[in-house]
């Protein structure tokens, strides 16, 4: 049995033609490559080297349904709204068109430009919604009463220590996909992937007031 497999491999082999790759083609797939990795990162990994490691978030465009759903949380409100990591601007877009006086905080100029370009092209005037080059961890949140973020698992407890320090108590805080540990949700709609969370600053902060200082 041994020497058949033997001979059905070298009979194998005799059939398997060499294929050396030619190298201006394998160059010309390198540089491709590269530069598809190159226009990944400009718009993925924005301004990382001005922001402490633990606060880095990759570019991920909400999806439909997110928006959607985000929208639903904030019906029967109105003010100024922040949106957190804007991207594209689809949430901006999104409450500028139901009321709100939007400002999308991004370090991505090329996410920045393209969504300035969008709003232009589209009519939609700085009043209504207003794209800044701006870390919104370092920028006071304070004259904002609608907050929406999508963001990571990683930063959520420390973007949730700024929010209770800096936003006003009528507040809305708007959380796409991952929700802050230890914050009271005033309500959820959508699952999975989609799923948002609602919660009032009041609230949260009533509520950690009186939980233990070893369970928060």
């Amino acid at each position: 049995m041994e020497d058949s497999i033997e001979v059905i491999l070298q009979d194998h082999g005799r059939f398997v033609p060499s294929y050396k790759p030619h190298p201006v083609l394998s160059a010309c797939a390198g540089t491709l490559l590269m530069g598809l990795y190159g226009l990944w990162s400009l718009f993925a990994m924005p301004g990382f080297r001005k922001i402490p490691w633990n606060l880095k978030v990759p570019y991920v465009p909400s999806s439909r349904d997110q928006t959607l759903n985000t929208m639903k949380l904030l019906e029967g409100r109105t003010g100024r709204l922040a949106d957190l990591g804007s991207g594209d601007g689809r949430l901006v877009f999104a409450a500028s068109s139901a009321g709100f006086q939007s400002t999308g905080f991004e370090i991505n100029s090329m996410l920045v430009t393209y969504a300035r370009s969008k709003a232009h092209l589209t009519g939609v005037t700085s009043s209504q919604a207003t794209f800044v080059k701006k870390d919104f961890w370092t920028t006071d949140l304070s004259s904002y009463n609608n907050v929406t973020a999508f963001l990571a698992p990683g930063v959520m407890a420390v973007l949730g220590e700024k929010l209770l320090k800096e936003l006003p108590d009528d507040a809305r805080v708007i959380a796409c996909r991952f929700p802050f540990p230890n914050w009271p949700q005033q309500l959820s709609v959508g699952s999975g992937l989609d799923q948002t969370f609602a919660y009032d600053i009041s609230s949260v902060r009533s509520h950690l007031r009186n939980v233990p200082s070893t369970e928060v």
